[in-house]
């Protein structure tokens, strides 16, 4: 388009193109991270409570594991990986999402130019920053006081790294699902910390694996909370302690698997039930 003034033609600026997605994504990861920093009531919460539960019981039960040439307290630092993950991206999404729309976030965010890919990006972002923090610190914890032994081999930590990318986004994309579930931001917590708190029961978080029921191994197996945990003990615990599982073996072939089905299962809840407006907006 061109305009004439003075007898001169002038060519109209061109159009400002707006950035894509990944850039407006890394910008509001950015923003999820300092905003989640700033509230330091929920950082101090969100980091203490896996280690505080993680003293408790390594040092209640510290006992050697017989047949199994670990301590207890070992046991437990191996899970509570699996439990800290989950709960920074399952619960933290799920309560998260859920006070950002009964608050009308989600529904102003809709209005703006922002792809919606990039809200679910910068969420991303966040869990896994926080993820990747929470790891460090049990594995300090469990490293410094419990006598946890770090692999030394590439391939252990190789599978811890593909435990933890697939555990995260399984649990992210089940936060993302759940988040559609409490009628109101206040019934939030209450919808989403029962169903973590009994999956950490049944899935050998807080109870020895071999002390667990059958049948509440096999209803923990349904998700991907059992499987992380198996996952992360096969990387940190030895050989011998294989023996404690249902399988009497880590089944890392099983775990992958499981972990990749929630990823594509978790996918499928989030499209068929995200919504950006409340059930009381329409």
């Amino acid at each position: 388009m061109t305009t004439t003034t003075g007898g001169t033609r002038r060519s109209a600026p061109p159009a400002e193109r707006l950035p894509g997605a990944w850039s407006v994504g890394w910008r509001q990861g950015a923003l999820e991270v300092k905003q989640f920093f700033r509230q330091r009531e929920q950082g101090v919460f969100t980091f203490a409570f896996p280690v505080v539960l993680l003293f408790l019981f390594a040092s209640i039960f510290k006992d050697d594991v017989e047949g199994a040439g670990i301590t207890a307290s070992q046991l437990y630092v191996a899970a509570m990986i699996g439990a800290g993950i989950m709960s920074v991206s399952f619960q933290s999404l799920g309560i998260a999402i859920a006070m950002e729309r009964d608050e009308h976030v989600l529904r102003r965010l809709r209005g703006t130019p922002m792809p919606p890919s990039a809200y679910f990006l910068g969420k991303v972002w966040l869990v896994l920053v926080t993820g990747l923090l929470e790891t460090a610190v049990l594995l300090a914890v469990g490293a410094t006081v419990f006598d946890l032994e770090l692999p030394t081999s590439p391939g252990k930590w190789l599978t811890f790294a593909w435990v933890f990318v697939l555990g995260l986004t399984g649990c992210a994309l089940l936060g993302v699902a759940i988040s559609s579930v409490p009628r109101s931001g206040r019934s939030a917590s209450s919808v989403v910390v029962l169903p973590f708190l009994v999956l950490q029961f049944v899935s050998g978080v807080y109870i020895a694996i071999d002390t667990v029921p059958d049948w509440m191994l096999t209803l923990g197996a349904l998700f991907p909370l059992k499987w992380m945990c198996q996952g992360f003990r096969g990387v940190f615990l030895p050989e011998s302690a294989q023996a404690l599982e249902q399988a009497g073996s880590w089944e890392y072939g099983r775990v992958a698997l499981v972990l990749a089905a929630w990823c594509v299962g978790g996918l499928v809840l989030c499209l068929g039930t995200f919504r950006w407006k409340s059930r009381r907006d329409g």
